[in-house]
């Protein structure tokens, strides 16, 4: 119970930065959504997912390697040596990506804004350079400085994008701030905000970044190599899992590519309808990661494995309740100008039970990093790419973005099955299968009950009623099997005490 503490205790200081920041950001999403149509905001879409698939690249694993080697070498040692390669690599991908620009614009279908890709790339390189120095706060236990960083750059972010497109924008034309809104600009004006962000990320890390001295030994960089690169094709895969969807809708469905982009939009808004999960899952791996690594030589690891997943599959259960139960509620979240975000809500609770199944995938992935066979997991990545790939060619022409949710729970349900099975054979765990199936089970029990319900009443109040009481009827049931379990928790634990 103590290392689960631990877990707790890390999870809440570094994970709740993140929460309030990613929090914060998707409630851009009414803002955005009003201020563009869903064509617009499908080239917002599609210029983050290209952001997040450089993001990969850019660091090639670098973050898990630094926590995998420190526990065994100097810290300065793995740092420099890190952070030296992760230097000459931005600087070389910048350079090289940006002379072809024009060509990448072209391919997203954004032919006369070359500069949003531009604007992107000083983005992802700014916010690669800050990844390890922000490793180096996690490992030294700053967890007030990586805070204060995390949300200091959210809020920048936020408030130059009110600037721009609530107070510029609707100034009067003869005003001072009418003056700094282009409307060439567009959408660019969230990349801007967003680089902004970056910026001032980077100088506020200068003490971590002036720690950094090169150092670049051959032999030990290697080391760090052989280890971190089949990483990279674990985040790449797992990243054209999470974004390749877009881009194959944009360039399978029929009719033009406005048409496209607008279906691009819907899907994309009400993918963030799955933000409790995503928020958690983002949370939990911030903690998780070095945790697991420095509980991997306890001799009871495997069983603390073990209560970790069940734990977090009953969280990530009570997010999928928060979100499906009150849809009508969320559906708000994209806000009302333009209701033809609506349309795509019933993807939502697929998406949800595919986010559940890549936690637990996230929670299983801890065998293959700590006996060293990242391979293995970039092999199953492999497989989940094959699985969203085929899926979506063969069905988004006929059954549009609903292909893509299918292929999303489909792939990462695949994932989660085979990290079970190769892992009880390298690295055993004696994780509670048949009740993690039986609280997912009851958790969608729940859920198609009250889509029943919506069928047969139409009045909100009511259907608002029945989602709370049947939310409460699953937490009965968590306290009843979990009781001995809950006993041994803080503050809550004397209430389950017979």
């Amino acid at each position: 119970m103590s290392k689960l503490k631990s877990l707790a205790k890390q999870t809440v200081w570094y994970g709740g930065s993140n929460i309030l920041s990613r929090f914060l950001n998707y409630l851009l999403t009414p803002l955005l959504t009003s201020v563009f149509a869903s064509a617009d905001y499908g080239k917002i879409s599609t210029l983050f997912a290209y952001a997040a698939f450089l993001n990969i690249l850019f660091t090639y694993g670098m973050e898990t390697a630094y926590f995998r080697f420190v526990q065994t070498e100097p810290e300065n040692k793995v740092y420099n040596t890190a952070f030296s390669s992760i230097l000459i690599s931005t600087i070389a991908l910048t350079c090289i990506l940006w002379m072809g620009s024009y060509e990448i614009a072209a391919f997203m279908e954004i032919p006369s804004h070359p500069e949003y890709i531009q604007w992107m790339l000083w983005i992802v390189a700014l916010d690669t350079l800050a990844v390890l120095p922000f490793s180096k706060l996690r490992h030294l236990g700053r967890p007030v400085k990586f805070a204060m960083i995390k949300t200091l750059n959210i809020l920048l972010n936020i408030g130059l994008v009110l600037f721009f497109l609530v107070i510029c924008k609707n100034s009067s034309p003869d005003s001072l701030w009418f003056s700094f809104y282009n409307h060439e600009t567009g959408v660019g004006y969230v990349l801007l905000a967003n680089l902004a962000a970056s910026a001032l990320t980077l100088l506020l890390l200068c003490r971590e970044l002036f720690a950094f001295k090169w150092e670049l030994n051959r032999s030990f960089w290697k080391k760090l190599m052989h280890y971190s690169w089949p990483l990279l094709i674990v985040g790449f895969g797992g990243m054209v899992n999470e974004m390749i969807d877009r881009f194959m809708l944009l360039k399978l469905l029929p009719g033009t590519s406005e048409e496209a982009l607008s279906q691009v939009g819907i899907y994309s808004a009400n993918y963030k309808l799955a933000v409790l999960i995503v928020l958690f899952i983002q949370t939990f791996r911030l903690g998780a990661e070095p945790f697991f690594f420095s509980q991997s030589n306890a001799e009871d690891a495997p069983k603390t494995y073990a209560r970790i997943l069940k734990f977090f599959v009953i969280a990530c259960c009570f997010c999928f309740l928060g979100v499906t139960l009150f849809l009508d509620l969320w559906k708000y979240f994209m806000g009302k100008t333009h209701s033809e975000y609506w349309s795509g809500l019933m993807i939502v609770p697929v998406l949800m039970l595919a986010k559940i199944f890549l936690g637990i995938y996230y929670n299983l992935s801890v065998w293959y990093k700590i006996t060293n066979r990242n391979l293995t997991g970039a092999w199953i990545t492999i497989m989940g790419v094959l699985i969203t790939c085929t899926i979506n060619y063969l069905l988004i022409p006929s059954i549009g973005y609903w292909a893509c949710a299918v292929a999303t729970v489909c792939c990462y349900g695949g994932m989660m099955i085979a990290s079970a099975i190769l892992g009880q054979k390298y690295y055993p765990v004696p994780y509670e299968w048949k009740n993690a199936a039986f609280y997912i089970g009851c958790s969608l029990g729940l859920f198609l009950l009250h889509q029943l319900l919506i069928r047969i009443y139409a009045a909100n109040w009511y259907l608002f009623a029945t989602g709370i009481l049947l939310s409460l009827i699953f937490l009965l049931l968590i306290i009843q099997k979990e009781r001995k379990e809950l006993a041994g928790f803080p503050l809550i634990g004397r209430y389950f005490q017979s």
